[in-house]
């Protein structure tokens, strides 16, 4: 593989990882080892057998790959927001929207439960957090604009983006603590329960 002086280096153990999937599992590997701030890139390419400007070609650092393609998740999102039927109550298609986009399959849940608990828990992380939310959070308000016929300034659209995305974070910090509950169904009861208000019962 390349080392840092561009020459040919022999690696015993696991095959090289060169896939952002591939590189993503080594890491995350490492991280419940040794702790996300023990970990460093260095460690990271090793494992995975590569080096360090092999890992920069997938990943501009290590907190990008704890994210994985944030980019194209975004547009997942935005596409599903776009194709919302405009006939759905608002909230009804947001909440249709973001439990779609929160779909994994049954074998990738264990890999997003252990990148939410990183996201939501690693203290080191949060800075990056609050930029990448912050994203997240633009196209929630734009569609809640686009649906009030207000401008994404107004106080309604940002308001539904900043509490669309706290009952998220709220569903999902739900789902870390009991592995016994399903991540659609309580970002599903998260939703319902924002759209109905807190003043009357809870929904179930």
């Amino acid at each position: 593989m390349d080392g840092e002086n561009g020459q040919r280096q022999t690696r015993t153990g696991r095959p090289p990882a060169t896939s952002r999937a591939a590189l993503e599992r080594v890491g995350f590997e490492l991280f419940a080892r040794q702790g996300f701030d023990r970990t460093t890139v260095d460690d990271i390419a090793t494992a995975a057998g590569i080096g360090r400007r092999t890992f920069f070609r997938y990943f501009a650092s290590k907190n990008d790959l704890v994210w994985g393609d944030f980019e194209a998740e975004l547009v997942k999102l935005d596409g599903l927001l776009a194709a919302a039927d405009a006939a759905v109550p608002m909230m009804d298609a947001l909440r249709g929207a973001v439990v779609e986009f929160n779909r994994f399959d049954p074998a990738a849940v264990p890999w997003h439960r252990q990148r939410m608990a990183l996201i939501l828990r690693v203290p080191t992380l949060q800075a990056d957090s609050t930029v990448r939310y912050a994203s997240w959070r633009t196209l929630v308000t734009e569609f809640a604009a686009r649906r009030t016929g207000a401008l994404s300034s107004d106080l309604l659209p940002r308001l539904i983006g900043h509490t669309v995305l706290a009952a998220c974070v709220a569903a999902y910090e739900h789902w870390l603590a009991d592995e016994q509950v399903v991540l659609g169904d309580l970002l599903d009861q998260s939703l319902r329960q924002l759209a109905a208000g807190f003043d009357g019962p809870a929904i179930p």
